[in-house]
């Protein structure tokens, strides 16, 4: 089976773990990327003649494995990886590590540890990738991309710079263009980055770029990156996401930039993509700007000596073609800022080049957290440009530790939004360069022409003063009243039509009630809780039931998740970006992988199961003790794509109630047992004797061992009796047995003599023990012996119900696992698409309406209470309270 994300992020983590403690995250991000890579491309190309890649004996994986546990591991693995990057003419391209680095890995068992432990994260079968050599499936290099966002994130301020977040990155190339471009004999499309950093820009960009007959890209990536370590982290990010032929430069490209034609000048590209340094205080260092060879700044302006910001802005504007196209995130300030950059400014909007700014929120990149906005620049008929399209996403995000995080729903609603110029109140509008130019001197400003939305219900004073609810008030609420205006007169009452003034028409506890059973409401959750979903799910079925190993995963969530979009653009209670939302965090959870999965393995991946073995002890090559999988006990299984719950549900219903009916008896059983001990556990308790030293439970064999030693002290006069007649028996007393043997007789119930009238030693024990069976504790231990009885009876009957259902347990197990390998493909289709992906997503539609439902309910109850009482009547029970506190302080003999 195809690697899984989610298994592959949470095992690659587990490497970061070896190194902490003596390797700074900005380090071992490099050592951990640098095996990944190394791995990956062991896997995918090793026999593979005529590969992109050579792997040679000496040079691969497998070599490192040999290695590992090895005194001189260290070594070993540093020449095997300088071997293969020889092999393959990759000397100096990848961030510059030693695997025998005392200082950061330690020396002698330390060093052997951490590095050999590095290798057996990677050997691991999970992330075996030489399954996934045919998918075609960019797995690994999407694990790469959130490694560097998790390394981002450890790195703090002053390290996270090299990494764009990846929902800023899709943003940007989605708004370029770069998916509309066609393939042409005569020309090479261009993809230029001149701040490359790791790279994820330029991916993001031209994995939406179209390709050609070959499955190619129909762009040729170039990038420029001033850190050498970082650079090798985007040479390797390249590869790692199929776009090894990409350039990647090292050098200061303001300075001297690596991309040049024939006749000295920039070269010029298609699109550009850049995420520059903020702020570059250091720019020109190396720079005389007043004489710059490139005329990057002629007839805009020099940008002031300590802030670069315009520098890199105007080396985009100079480096793209005729009709090319750039987005490129900058800090706010670019916007407004006055002096030399406002006199930019102004140079750039006469030209018209900048078709579309987005206000980001705050605090969401690594190395900053001062707002930036996305710029979009487009000189394709440039001159006919009547404005630029601004939107304001300042507001949609979620919080993700100390950082900001766009949602999926904030992602497609700015590129949605931008790509049809919908005007929305509050979050973007198209604005004229007239404007702009004439009457804001040039500033741009989100905020200067787009308001946000207060939703917030101001305090009406007049209605704190006089009573009444005000008619403002309810009339926010449009979104319900909408659906039922009738409901609207179930809960209020105009009293002043005049003034719009209403009290409520019923008490305020039952207003959720009404609203939850209001008929139009109910049927607009029918409508868009079933209806719209099914339509929706009716609509994609043929889709995800026919992924095989051409599907391209990335348009298959976009093409279905825009048509979710449009089928709830009718619904009034949700919003189509939430429901948006449920189905990209599914996908992001669970549904993708499970695609992958399809398209590397087909359907029949459906039968396969997961086992999870118990461990057991084992000793490795270096005589150490570890834990291993005892592949001949089965701790537990799961199927691989369809969860057995799923499969116990459809084909074994009737077997799965008589578990769940048995269970329920062991619980209740338990509950019972509680009870008796928590009743009898107390210093006077019948059962404080045998509870654990910490008290909370009983232990059975407390239990036993007390019962023992009170059947030890049973007695009853016929116990009394035999005794006495087996001591007169060893002593030979005939006579003073005759007697007592009179009065045993009177009490006993059973023959003491043999059949000839004689008794013996052995008739006399066999006796003896009749009667102990017969006789009863001493009566000061009565009741707790019964009550231990009791407890025991009540214990022993719980076992047997645990021992029943786990035996129906084992028995439904073993139905199960040959249920799976049975499934059809039909089947296999049904239960994946109907009863996991169809049925989770519905779920999560339904639980986001009731959420919705749940805040307009308690908007409701909101308003209804916040004039409930008016000021004179607030003030007359606070002078009540007031008498009420001085009369009691007086009896109590406080005066003031």
């Amino acid at each position: 089976m195809a690697v899984k994300k989610s298994e592959l992020y949470s095992l690659l983590w587990e490497a970061c773990n070896k190194l902490r403690g003596g390797v700074e995250p900005a380090r071992y991000k490099d050592y951990v990327l640098v095996l990944l890579f190394f791995k990956y491309v062991s896997d995918r190309y090793k026999g593979q003649p005529f590969a992109e890649f050579t792997i040679r004996e000496g040079a691969s994986f497998e070599d490192l494995i040999a290695a590992k546990g090895k005194s001189d591991v260290g070594e070993r693995v540093d020449k095997i990886i300088q071997k293969f990057l020889e092999d393959n003419r990759l000397q100096g391209s990848l961030p510059d590590v030693s695997f025998n680095n005392p200082d950061e890995l330690g020396t002698g068992k330390e060093l052997v540890d951490k590095v050999s432990g590095l290798i057996a994260v990677f050997q691991n079968p999970a992330i075996d990738f030489k399954n996934n050599r045919a998918s075609g499936d960019d797995i690994i290099g999407d694990a790469y991309e959130y490694f560097m966002m998790k390394f981002a994130q450890e790195s703090g301020k002053s390290k996270g710079q090299f990494y764009t977040p990846s929902e800023v990155s899709r943003i940007i190339a989605r708004l370029i263009g770069i998916g509309n471009i066609k393939q042409m004999p005569t020309k090479k499309w261009t993809l230029y980055d001149p701040a490359a950093g790791s790279g994820s820009l330029l991916i993001r960009a031209a994995d939406e770029a179209p390709v050609d007959e070959n499955g190619d890209s129909i762009v040729t990536i170039f990038g420029q990156e001033k850190d050498h370590a970082t650079a090798g982290l985007a040479k390797m990010n390249l590869i790692l996401h199929q776009k090894g032929t990409g350039e990647i430069k090292r050098g200061n490209t303001l300075v001297d930039p690596a991309f040049t034609d024939d006749f000295g000048e920039l070269k010029k590209f298609d699109f550009i993509v850049m995420n520059p340094p903020f702020s570059d205080k250091s720019w020109s260092d190396g720079i005389k700007t007043s004489e710059d060879r490139y005329k990057r700044f002629d007839g805009y302006g020099i940008p002031p000596e300590k802030n670069g910001d315009y520098a890199w802005f105007l080396h985009v504007l100079k480096s793209l073609d005729s009709n090319g196209k750039a987005g490129i995130i900058m800090p706010h300030g670019v916007l407004f800022r006055g002096n030399a950059e406002e006199t930019i400014r102004i140079e750039v909007l006469k030209k018209k080049y900048i078709k579309g700014i987005i206000s980001l929120p705050t605090n969401l990149f690594y190395g900053t957290g001062i707002p930036a906005c996305i710029v979009i620049i487009d000189k394709e008929d440039a001159e006919t440009r009547e404005g630029i399209f601004l939107i304001d996403a300042s507001l949609g995000f979620k919080k993700d530790g100390n950082k900001n995080r766009l949602r999926e729903q904030d992602i497609e609603k700015i590129v949605q939004t931008f790509i049809h110029s919908e005007k929305v109140n509050g979050y973007s509008r198209f604005v004229k360069y007239k404007d702009i130019l004439e009457q804001n001197a040039g500033n741009l400003n989100v905020p200067r022409y787009i308001q946000k939305i207060d939703d917030t219900l101001p305090q009406n004073i007049a209605a704190h003063l006089r009573g009444g609810i005000p008619g403002t008030d309810i009339d926010s609420l449009k979104r319900l009243w909408d659906i039922s205006s009738a409901l609207k007169k179930d809960i209020f009452t105009c009293v002043d039509e005049t003034h719009g003034v209403y009290n409520l028409a019923l008490p305020s506890g039952e207003i959720e009630g009404v609203i939850g059973q209001d008929t139009n409401v109910l049927a607009e959750k029918q409508k868009e809780t079933e209806t719209i979903f099914s339509q929706w799910r009716a609509a994609i079925k043929d889709i995800l039931i026919d992924i095989n190993s051409e599907t391209n995963p990335k348009e298959l969530i976009r093409t279905i998740s825009v048509m979710l979009l449009k089928a709830y653009e009718s619904a009034q209670i949700l919003d189509n970006y939430d429901v948006y939302d449920c189905l990209l965090n599914y996908w992001n959870a669970k549904l993708q992988d499970d695609v992958y999965a399809i398209k590397a393995s087909g359907f029949e991946v459906g039968r396969e199961i997961e086992y999870e073995y118990v461990q057991k002890k084992s000793k490795d090559e270096n005589g150490e003790t570890i834990s291993v999988d005892d592949t001949s006990k089965v701790k537990s299984f799961e199927g691989a794509l369809i969860p057995r719950e799923i499969i116990e549900a459809v084909y074994f219903a009737e077997e799965l109630a008589t578990i769940n009916a048995l269970m329920e008896e062991s619980a209740e059983l338990e509950t019972e047992l509680d009870e008796m001990r928590e009743e009898e556990s107390g210093d006077e308790g019948l059962l404080k004797d045998v509870l654990n030293d910490k008290g909370d439970s009983i232990p059975k064999a407390n239990v036993t061992k007390r019962l023992r030693e009170l059947e030890s002290k049973k007695t009853s006069a016929i116990m009394d009796a035999m005794t006495r007649l087996v001591a007169l028996f060893d002593e030979g007393k005939t006579k003073e047995m005759e007697v007592l043997i009179r009065e045993v007789q009177e009490l006993a119930e059973f023959d003491i003599r043999n059949k000839n009238g004689a008794f013996g030693k052995a008739k006399l024990k066999t006796a003896l023990k009749l009667a102990a069976d017969s006789a009863a504790v001493p009566e000061i231990y009565k009741d707790e012996y019964d009550a231990l009885l009791a407890y025991a009876a009540k214990s022993t009957e719980k076992d047997e119900a645990d021992k029943a259902w786990k035996e129906a347990r084992k028995t439904l197990d073993d139905k199960v696992l040959v249920k799976y390998g049975e499934l059809t493909m039909e089947e296999i289709k049904h239960l994946l698409f109907d009863m996991k992906w169809m049925a989770k997503l519905q779920a999560d539609v339904r639980d986001e309406f009731e959420q919705v439902l749940n805040m307009l309910s308690s908007r409701v109850l909101l308003i209804a209470k916040r004039y409930e009482h008016t000021l004179g009547e607030i003030e007359e029970r606070t002078a009540k309270s007031r008498e009420a506190v001085i009369s009691a302080l007086e009896r109590m003999g406080y005066r003031w």
